[in-house]
């Protein structure tokens, strides 16, 4: 995190500046997030490049969701000059460039309900005990064509796991999408059609937190745009169909020391240090707490029922898939070494994912009597309730309801958030499930009207 007075900040703002004026640059978006991870944007001439660097611009934060009340409105959005890029579908003579940005409030201090700010907070606690955390997500999503008939989404392909044909159109928009996601400096490691029609991953390259968050927002915006371009929607929603696989964000983590990543142990019968096994027991810990932030819409839960690859027991074995977080096989290699947590899912704010996951698994490791479970490796769909209860394995919510209660409860939420960022998520996620809970479904009409 580069403090705003930072010498090498400067140092980039001048070299940002430098690429403004040589590419003829007219506008740039100043892009954040609200606490739901929704990208706000709004474009700033560039003939004031230089006043925006230095101090920002000012917004109505009043308008944004989890941003303060009308009393408390006046935010400044300052530009991270190491996330500008010139947005690669905009290369015409109307050359425009993206960059995210910190919230600040007007007396100059960091706005406490930034979702970018408290990652960047619980990155700072891990280096400030000699940690990096880095993580890679891979991203599920749908491409979706629209019904001329009706308001109507169906899958844009009729193929499956890894299937391949050059000459389909959605073949095409992941070539175009890997392509802009080099331009603007994602490196993408993975990107094929996964099991259901019409959806689609794509893995990229691991990072520190806050610029995998970065990169995270920027693949969002890239995949919905190529889809658009070509006719199409993209979504991120979990569970857009019923029946069939949802959409999660399966996200790879690992700890490093300096050069050394602190999840290996060469002693070890499997490769794994007792560094991470507490890192794993501190997320078991909190995944009921952190599971309304991972899984933060109505329709998340939809997607975590068992039979379509999802977890829902609070669990954790190697590279069997059905707990909540597992080790894959790295094959022996010590940079290799980490785990994946798979309830997390795209639609999701991913600063503050990372932020809870990042700060559930360092408190495993700096509390002393932490305790470990067993692994299992065993398929725990299959085992009995009284199986179940014996090993002690209990379920993730099983609604985003049951997870705000537990959310609420928390107290160790509490201080990864904040007091008040705490509340206004809270609050945020407690109307998006009201709204849920009023609407009447077109499958109970047809169940109920003429049943009872």
């Amino acid at each position: 995190m580069i403090e705003k007075n930072h010498p090498k900040r400067k140092e980039l703002c001048e070299k940002v500046i430098e690429k403004v004026k040589e590419n003829d640059i007219k506008f740039i978006y100043l892009q954040f997030t609200d606490m739901h991870g929704i990208i706000k944007s709004f474009e700033i001439n560039s003939k004031r490049i230089e006043d925006f660097f230095e101090i920002g611009e000012s917004f109505d934060g009043s308008s944004i969701t989890g941003y303060g009340a009308i009393e408390e409105s006046d935010k400044v959005a300052l530009p991270d000059p190491s996330t500008f890029y010139i947005i690669p579908w905009r290369n015409d003579n109307r050359k425009v460039a993206r960059v995210f940005c910190d919230i600040y409030n007007p007396n100059g201090s960091r706005y406490d309900g930034d979702p970018r700010y408290i990652l960047q907070k619980a990155a700072k606690k891990a280096e400030d005990h000699g940690y990096t955390y880095y993580c890679a997500p891979e991203m599920e999503f749908f491409i979706l064509e629209k019904s001329t008939k009706a308001e109507v989404f169906n899958p844009s392909d009729m193929r499956g796991y890894f299937d391949y044909d050059p000459y389909d159109i959605n073949e095409k928009v992941r070539y175009t999408i890997a392509e802009y996601c080099d331009i603007m400096g994602i490196e993408i490691e993975a990107l094929h059609h996964e099991v259901a029609l019409g959806q689609h991953e794509v893995d990229f390259r691991y990072d520190e937190a806050v610029n995998t968050a970065d990169n995270t927002n920027t693949i969002k915006m890239i995949i919905k745009t190529v889809a658009a371009k070509n006719n199409m929607t993209a979504t991120f929603m979990p569970k857009p169909f019923a029946g069939i696989n949802g959409s999660g964000m399966h996200v790879h983590q690992s700890l490093w020391e300096g050069q050394n990543n602190v999840f290996y142990d060469e002693s070890d019968k499997d490769n794994i240090s007792i560094m991470m096994r507490k890192w794993i027991a501190g997320q078991l810990k909190h995944a009921r707490a952190m599971c309304a932030v991972l899984s933060s819409w109505p329709n998340s839960y939809k997607r975590l029922v068992p039979g379509y690859e999802a977890p829902v027991y609070i669990a954790w074995g190697f590279r069997n898939r059905s707990p909540l977080i597992r080790v894959p096989d790295f094959h022996g290699k010590p940079n290799a070494a980490r785990c994946e947590i798979r309830c997390p899912d795209p639609a999701g704010n991913p600063y503050l994912q990372f932020a809870v996951l990042l700060s559930a698994g360092l408190d495993g490791i700096l509390s002393e009597d932490i305790e470990i479970p067993e692994s299992r490796d065993e398929n725990v769909y299959k085992l009995t309730t009284k199986e179940m209860e014996k090993a002690g394995i209990v379920a993730l919510p099983g609604s985003l309801s049951e997870a705000l209660k537990e959310f609420r409860n928390s107290e160790f939420m509490k201080e990864v958030f904040g007091e008040q960022p705490f509340k206004n998520f809270y609050y945020a996620k407690l109307e998006e499930n009201d709204a849920y809970r009023v609407v009447v479904s077109e499958w109970e009409r047809t169940r109920y009207i003429t049943r009872l």
